[in-house]
């Protein structure tokens, strides 16, 4: 056992506890103490995840992603480009800023408008 701390006295065994949220992502390197982590507090992840890229870090602790697709048009048998832009929880061990790729998590409304959260940053500025 890894990470294994065994006492001598009362011969019980402490593991480090990691979270693991089931995406195969790997924990931050930092640690915080936010409540609102996926990491380090409660926020439980649950529904969609999508993949994007920050356009705007410049509220406390709130960032918003925007990513593209293709939307079909069967009237005219063509696809259109569109965008999906969402405000998400940036969790202060995660610290994403503009331009990075990031991962996003679907969550319980966190605020009024933030519904998701950001659970690890994938690159760097493009």
């Amino acid at each position: 056992m890894k990470n294994a701390k065994v006492s001598k006295k009362t011969a019980k065994v402490d593991v480090k506890k990691v979270k693991d949220l089931g995406l195969g992502l790997s924990e931050p390197k930092e640690k915080c103490k936010d409540i609102k982590c996926p990491w380090h507090g409660k926020l439980s992840v649950r529904g969609r995840v999508f993949r994007g890229q920050v356009k705007s870090a410049k509220s406390h602790n709130t960032v918003i992603v925007e990513w593209k697709y293709h939307r079909y048009v069967p009237k005219y048998e063509r696809y259109e480009r569109s965008r999906s832009r969402v405000t998400a929880h940036n969790p202060p061990c995660i610290r994403a800023k503009e331009g990075d790729t990031v991962v996003l998590g679907e969550c319980r409304p966190v605020s009024k408008t933030k519904s998701f959260v950001v659970l690890a940053v994938e690159g760097d500025k493009e």
